[in-house]
């Protein structure tokens, strides 16, 4: 997919005209839902909008996605100025803009559909942009889940399907762009460097409030959003269940926002276009805020040093950002819909003493609680979580929370007990927080540290200090010894050895 503001061959001219032209460009928000309306309005409390043009969804409504209540505390002013933005003259009569308008009258088209609908929009988007030859038109998406290709039973990451697709992402909480005075950061990430300075620029001129910088790691962004939406559910559930136990609650959120960046790590790893990433820019990524030109992790194995990952986006502040604010309990206003269902979990969950039956009842529990499944990104997400972990090669202790959580309420029937156990007793989630982060040979270390009255355990440090290649995971010899281990019957323990073995 060809997704860039020029056109080659590039000439002096041409370039030049082509900036000056972007410098007065409009964006445009096609579908529109809770977090772009919500973007818009505090758009309009602080600028006469020039810049910004709205097109819902054929059927939908330009203000469908607040509630009633939402809607009666909102300054009447500024409703109709977004009226304004989303509709235009034709022929003299007063028309709602479209698609197409939005592809001919701006050069950054940003489809805000969810999963349920953000493939079959690029499409439509794509023949539009061709059709009415606006290929310079760039496009860009936030959709915040994995997307799930039935008939071939693949899940993935569609900025990884098509990776020159924008990603837009900023941190919103449920109503907090309607503050006037609170003030927002934002990453547009595009694996041009060119590309994403001018459309972050673009997005940053919409509103004071709102501070756009650009990045390169658009899949990396995507992967971040769905991962951080999964663990936000998490979050809900340990603030609302375990607030009695405020010594767990600071480990279960570090961990969930290590792990969100530890998997966009290794998802990173995988890009098939990672050298062009960081080689072939106008610009070196370090014009974009980045540090340095990698930040990388290495491991030594069979003796050699090998690169693990790379967290170089994790110096995009709005995306780290993204990832706390939707893990905390606001002091005022509502969180994130993500962390209610987690609240929704905990409640239902503390009132019927069990897991839910499946996720179908747990889709039920927050449709009951006034939260509509298709604001729930991070529960579609999780239904594809297994597909996803084979597709990156995501490490067990790189994402032990989210595991633990899909098997609560996707694992099967006769394991329920045990997971729900873990989740609820607070000195067997501090456990399996500290034990399932380590990888399996490490918590045979830790082991044989544990018994060491044993001789199996003193033969098998030995062994691993003397062995060729001073590492444990190379040591042979390694699978034959069976420690006895005193916390084989604990739950937690259990629920490790059935994710490993099952998930």
């Amino acid at each position: 997919m060809q997704n860039s503001f020029f056109k080659e061959p590039y000439t002096e001219t041409s370039l030049s005209e082509r900036i000056r032209e972007l410098n007065k460009s409009k964006v445009g928000f096609y579908s529109i839902g809770l977090y772009p309306a919500s973007l818009a309005y505090n758009c309009v409390m602080q600028t006469e909008v020039e810049n910004l043009l709205l097109a819902p969804r054929p059927g939908r409504e330009i203000l469908g996605a607040f509630s009633k209540e939402s809607l009666e505390g909102m300054n009447e002013i500024y409703l109709n100025k977004i009226e304004r933005i989303s509709n235009h003259f034709s022929n003299g009569v007063y028309t709602k803009n479209t698609l197409s308008y939005l592809i001919l009258n701006c050069e950054l088209v940003i489809l805000s559909s969810n999963s349920n609908h953000i493939e079959s929009d690029l499409r439509d988007t794509l023949e539009l942009r061709k059709k009415l030859n606006r290929d310079q038109v760039v496009i860009a998406c936030l959709v915040g889940s994995f997307c799930n290709d039935s008939h071939l039973n693949k899940s993935y990451v569609l900025c990884e399907k098509e990776s020159n697709l924008g990603f837009f992402s900023g941190f919103h909480r449920h109503g907090a762009l309607l503050n006037e005075f609170d003030s927002f950061t934002a990453n547009f990430c595009h694996p041009d460097a060119l590309t994403a300075m001018l459309g972050a620029k673009m997005l940053d001129s919409l509103s004071p409030n709102i501070q756009v910088s650009s990045g390169v790691h658009n899949l990396e962004g995507q992967y971040i959003k769905a991962s951080k939406n999964i663990s936000s559910i998490f979050a809900g559930f340990a603030h609302t269940y375990h607030q009695d136990n405020p010594g767990l609650l600071p480990t279960i959120l570090t961990l969930l926002l290590d792990q969100c960046l530890d998997q966009a790590a290794t998802v990173s790893m995988c890009r098939k276009d990672i050298d062009k990433l960081y080689k072939d820019q106008y610009f070196p990524i370090t014009e974009l805020g980045y540090g340095v030109q990698h930040i990388e992790a290495s491991l030594l194995k069979d003796g050699d040093l090998k690169q693990v990952r790379d967290h170089t986006f994790s110096q995009l502040t709005a995306m780290v950002a993204d990832v706390r604010g939707s893990m905390m309990l606001p002091v005022s206003g509502k969180p994130t819909r993500n962390f209610q269902a987690g609240q929704v979990l905990a409640e239902k969950m503390n009132e019927l003493k069990r897991c839910p039956l499946d996720i179908n009842e747990f889709i039920v529990w927050c449709e009951n609680s006034s939260l509509k499944i298709g604001g729930l990104e991070g529960i579609k997400s999780l239904k594809y979580w297994p597909q996803i972990k084979k597709s990156y090669l995501i490490e067990f202790h790189d994402s032990s929370m989210i595991n633990l959580l899909y098997m609560c309420i996707l694992g099967s029937d006769y394991v329920k007990d045990i997971f729900y156990k873990v989740m609820t007793e607070s000195r067997q989630l501090s456990n399996f927080c500290q034990e399932s982060v380590r990888p399996s040979h490490s918590r045979k270390y830790a082991n044989a540290i544990s018994n060491l009255e044993n001789d199996e355990a003193i033969k098998l440090i030995v062994k691993s200090i003397i062995s060729k290649n001073n590492s444990l995971t190379n040591n042979n010899t390694y699978t034959s010894f069976n420690i006895p281990n005193n916390s084989n019957s604990q739950p937690y323990f259990k629920a490790m050895n059935i994710i490993e073995q099952h998930l």
